[in-house]
């Protein structure tokens, strides 16, 4: 697994793109509760750029207020494993000139999935997934989780393990089929 991950860190452009994705997906986690708040502010054209920018930029400090610990190290886990999982994708597409392979895909889209599941902070709890099965009625599922739906996110964790892991192998497996 890890001589996959260096075959693909070695080049910078890899880098870039899993630290790109990683930073979109944490400002997605960290600024999804705030929506209504920019959706006020950001075409409010009496509001300076710089303002608005300062707030965008104060909002991420809620990672470290309004997050639990544990909520907290899988929202930041979830953005970089899916940041990696990304490049490596991609670079492993490109090395099979767009063969693709199902169980990393799928895993790694579970495991996001899963992961924007069990978004949420330390006032709202799971944000998204108490919205969605509110929509159903069964948002008292939740109450009876031990961990109060977090244990969406620590899946999410697991999955982009998973999905990394199998990713980072097929890049050092042979190209060719196996022959009995």
């Amino acid at each position: 697994m890890m001589r996959g991950l260096g075959k693909v860190f070695r080049n910078v452009q890899y880098i870039l793109l899993a630290l790109g994705v990683a930073f979109v997906v944490f400002a997605f986690a960290v600024l999804l509760p705030n929506t209504k708040l920019l959706a006020q502010v950001i075409p409010d054209m009496s509001i300076p750029l710089g303002a608005k920018l300062a707030l965008i930029g104060s909002l991420f400090g809620a990672i470290q207020t309004n997050f639990t610990l544990l909520s907290a190290s899988y929202t930041i886990a979830i953005a970089v494993l899916f940041g990696v999982n990304i490049a490596l994708f991609v670079y492993y597409i490109r090395a099979q000139r767009g063969a693709l392979g199902g169980t990393n895909s799928a895993a790694g889209i579970g495991g996001l999935v899963s992961g924007i599941f069990g978004i949420g902070c330390a006032a709202c709890g799971t944000f998204i997934l108490t919205w969605v099965l509110g929509l159903v009625g069964a948002a008292g599922l939740l109450s009876v989780l031990p961990l109060g739906g977090e244990e969406f996110g620590i899946l999410g964790v697991i999955l982009l393990l998973y999905a990394v892991g199998i990713t980072a192998q097929k890049i050092n497996s042979p190209q060719v089929c196996s022959v009995d």
